[in-house]
């Protein structure tokens, strides 16, 4: 089964430019730009592996969703493991 983790928040810094997050992760010295869902994503992740079902969850009692699109969730998730921002185990 598929788990997805981010670093744990320490290993990056945040800054918030509406519409944007800056986002500094010190493992791979790099800055990124994020807009929305990215940053919550991370936020989720951070320091612990959750398979996209565990996410989805977690995500919904975070933020009070309902009937999220796993689709659309897993692609998010695609493009951050890209950036090397999320890690899949």
């Amino acid at each position: 089964m598929t788990t997805y983790r981010a670093a744990p928040t320490e290993a990056w810094v945040a800054v918030e430019l509406e519409p944007f997050t800056a986002l500094y992760h010190r493992p791979s010295g790099s800055t990124h730009l994020l807009v929305e869902p990215a940053p919550q994503l991370l936020e989720a992740l951070a320091g612990e592996g959750l398979t996209l079902a565990a996410l989805r969850a977690r995500l919904e009692a975070m933020f009070d969703l309902a009937d999220g699109d796993d689709a659309v969730l897993e692609a998010r998730l695609e493009e951050l493991v890209a950036a090397g921002l999320v890690a899949v185990a």
